[in-house]
């Protein structure tokens, strides 16, 4: 995981990567930023970087764990 904190509740967590936003401004701006899906009845989080990576598989809904 992307840095030595645990986030707190409600911050976004990079599903891919395990980045986290380093404080509650960056928090925020995640939110807007990075892209949100569900899989598996769950909110699942995607950092800015991931999402550029795995854009087509992202477009083309293949299952996180096929990219």
């Amino acid at each position: 995981m992307a840095g030595d904190t645990v986030p707190e509740a409600g911050t976004p967590v990079c599903g891919t990567c395990g980045a986290a936003p380093a404080d509650d401004d960056a928090a925020a701006l995640a939110r807007l930023t990075w892209s949100r899906g569900t899989e598996n009845d769950r909110e699942v989080w995607t950092c800015e970087a991931c999402s550029r990576r795995h854009l087509r598989s992202i477009e083309g809904k293949l299952d996180s764990t096929w990219w």
